[in-house]
């Protein structure tokens, strides 16, 4: 991966960079499934964090829980979750706009005072193709893209999973792996909007694809 495909993973329509891991230990907490599927999904979700090297946590002091994951067949069904409203703004026109595009999926972020993610809130709509994805792909997918801000449509075009051909489960793709280590390295900044970020970036990575 070069330093401008590393770019581009950060890099919004607006064409401005902006790039923010974790900045506090993660502190699941995964609504809408049944116990099996809790258990896929927070495997998932151990699983980037051990990889990179990050915390998680049984409590966040703060808010209770830092990464919460919603699973639902309709999007109106967040409008009846106690207090939600009250951590995510303007939920009302933001699930509005969601049933208008016919999104799959949401995410959004809360950030601290260093620009670090404090909280993670992500919604995923379980119908029409999303229903189909197995539950260990679909964790995989979530835990991913909790784990940084990546930009809209930073994997368009190539999934950052693959299938591996002996049992089908899904893991990360090797540089995608490599990138979460990598930025997650204590010498990288928490937060950064200056580009020269990839270029680091993709010098990390190379070291930690050699190593692995």
């Amino acid at each position: 991966m070069e330093t401008l495909d590393v770019e581009k993973l950060f890099t919004g329509a607006s064409g401005k960079y902006s790039f923010a891991r974790w900045g506090r230990p993660i502190v699941p907490v995964v609504f809408g499934v049944d116990e099996a599927t809790l258990s896929v999904v927070k495997g998932a979700i151990e699983a980037v964090v051990v990889l990179a090297e990050h915390k998680m946590a049984e409590t966040d002091p703060e808010l209770g829980a830092n990464l919460m994951l919603f699973f639902f067949s309709e999007w109106d069904e967040l409008l009846d979750v106690p207090r939600l409203g009250e951590m995510v703004p303007d939920l009302v026109p933001l699930v509005a706009r969601l049933k208008a595009a016919d999104a799959s999926q949401y995410r959004g972020f809360r950030f601290d005072d260093n620009n670090a993610i404090q909280a993670c809130f992500s919604f995923v709509c379980m119908s029409g193709d999303m229903a189909d994805i197995p539950a260990d792909t679909q964790a995989l997918g979530q835990a991913l893209g909790a784990m940084l801000t990546w930009a809209d449509g930073a994997f368009k075009g190539q999934s950052p999973l693959v299938t591996l051909p002996e049992t089908r489960d899904a893991t990360l793709h090797a540089e995608i792996a490599s990138l979460i280590r990598a930025a997650y390295d204590p010498v990288m900044p928490v937060a950064t909007d200056d580009p020269v970020h990839a270029l680091r970036l993709a010098a990390r990575m190379a070291v930690y694809s050699q190593e692995s």
